[in-house]
């Protein structure tokens, strides 16, 4: 279904693209942390790839494309070798850097929900596998840097959710027979748009209902 939505040279292109702009934000966040040339391509490699292997090792697809396909392994080492020389430069175009980055969300969700199904998972679990795609590398990424995964914090910006809703919208397609290139690039773009829009507004998702009022209860308990 994958290879019938989209040219295998034109998914291997927007793979790539996908790749190159998550290897970033894993190269950068590793300047960040103050990590040598080798703990910079560790989480360049890891942030682009770790979904999608993720996703493969549990389909079954082995050995997964990031092995298969130098392409898929190099591309992150250019960011991390781009990043470790040209790192100020980069971080001036973080805005841009996280326009691609809210793309690639948008792409890896829904061609991670195809493979998924096209290997004969479920409608749910499809979607599961799809956000997992778009997110997975990017939970690698906190914890190897040793920090709370984005996707986790009350105080980043929506990432998992537009990743679900594209997920979703792709599985509504396949069963109701009417996912094609049109539809999966509406799928892609609504995911992009979401993320964008979050970045914008900082849109969040709610903590614990009455939580503080909770928090005080026990302390007062406690007392």
């Amino acid at each position: 279904m994958l290879n019938e939505l989209f040219t295998p040279s034109v998914q291997h292109a927007l793979d790539i693209v996908g790749i190159f702009v998550f290897a970033i934000s894993g190269a950068l966040l590793a300047v960040r942390k103050n990590f040598d040339v080798f703990g910079i391509a560790v989480l360049a490699e890891v942030t682009a790839l770790g979904g999608g292997i993720f996703r493969d090792v549990i389909i079954g697809a082995v050995p997964p494309a990031a092995f298969t396909d130098l392409g898929y392994f190099t591309t992150p080492l250019l960011a991390a070798v781009l990043v470790f020389f040209l790192h100020p430069h980069v971080e001036r175009i973080q805005v841009a850097v996280n326009v691609f980055d809210a793309a690639g969300l948008g792409l890896f969700c829904v061609s991670g929900t195809v493979k998924a199904y096209d290997y004969g998972l479920g409608l749910t679990s499809s979607a599961a596998l799809g956000l997992a795609t778009a997110v997975g590398g990017g939970v690698l990424r906190d914890v190897l840097a040793n920090e709370v995964p984005s996707l986790l914090r009350w105080d980043r910006d929506l990432y998992a959710v537009p990743a679900i809703v594209g997920s979703v919208l792709v599985v509504l397609c396949i069963r109701f027979d009417a996912l094609n290139a049109y539809t999966s690039a509406v799928a892609v773009i609504t995911a992009f748009v979401l993320r964008l829009l979050a970045l914008r507004f900082h849109w969040r998702a709610p903590r614990a209902f009455n939580r503080r009022s909770s928090r005080a209860e026990e302390t007062g308990a406690v007392m």
